[in-house]
């Protein structure tokens, strides 16, 4: 077994996902390397998007190939709406096709709703929501004409309960619920609409999870008193690993998950109940 295949929590490399071809946004870090990992897992060719460190995303390139992994990747500005569907379509030119978006990539800029800045505000809600729309906007011309896809976003806890200091992520996050409804119901309409609805047990579904707090590096600059004092107000009474938040991702992924669409799964230890 791989040292990726353990970390993933699987028995090596398994076949769901044989044949398709994913894009990562964000996919070499973090939730988004565990992302990239676990569907590589699973048979997928996977496309790693990253912003600003092309080293760091030239070295985690190399060791997934040397997984055996078929995998690339990609640079772009999420924020931007010519550069997300530039890169859609670079991964389709490049691997021929893109079955599985995963709208993953986010950055925060934390200030109390008085001292936020209006590019604070623009920042944050162009990165993390209006990227997640211009990619899937692209991204859904290839899957309807094919008549299957999937989407997935990656949002969080704090977009369905908000923090202090971080209205703008919380709005982001939270928009995301309704840009995932909306676009869930909308492929089902084209396919529809074009004949390749029914009798099609895989479809397009678009779906959202909401992480919880996770271990990630960004955990290793938060005080222990406030790590600790977060952890109480978890039933779990832990972070979450990368790779929970991951095999959510690589099973609403799968073909076999058809029938699931416009939902948002909590993965958080409990902590909204």
């Amino acid at each position: 077994m791989t040292a990726s295949a353990q970390a993933a929590g699987t028995a090596g490399f398994g076949s769901k996902l044989a044949g398709r071809v994913a894009l990562v946004t964000g996919g070499t870090r973090g939730i988004g390397a565990a992302i990239s990992r676990s569907l590589a897992n699973q048979g997928a060719t996977v496309a790693a998007g990253y912003g600003r460190d092309a080293e760091h995303a030239q070295e985690f390139l190399a060791q997934i190939r040397a997984e055996g992994v078929n995998g690339s990747i990609h640079q772009g500005n999420i924020g931007v709406g010519d550069d997300c569907r530039r890169v859609v379509r670079e991964v389709v030119e490049q691997h021929g096709s893109l079955d599985i978006l995963i709208n993953n990539a986010g950055i925060t800029i934390d200030r109390t709703v008085l001292n936020l800045t209006d590019s604070d505000w623009e920042k944050v809600l162009a990165v993390n929501l209006s990227g997640a729309f211009f990619l899937s906007q692209e991204a859904l011309k290839g899957m309807v004409e094919r008549g299957t896809g999937r989407i997935i976003n990656v949002s969080s806890i704090i977009g369905e309960v908000g923090n202090i200091g971080q209205a703008n992520y919380a709005a982001s996050k939270s928009g995301l619920f309704g840009l995932t409804k909306t676009l869930a119901r909308e492929a089902a309409f084209m396919l529809h609409k074009s004949g390749k609805l029914e009798g099609n047990p895989i479809g397009i579904t678009v779906n959202t999870i909401t992480p919880g707090y996770v271990e990630t590096e960004m955990i290793g600059t938060v005080p222990q008193k406030v790590i600790d004092a977060i952890k109480d107000k978890i039933p779990m009474r832990r972070f979450a690993r990368p790779e929970e938040i991951a095999r959510v991702v690589h099973f609403l992924a799968a073909d076999t998950s058809g029938y699931i669409t416009g939902q948002v799964w909590g993965v958080n230890g409990g902590m909204d109940m």
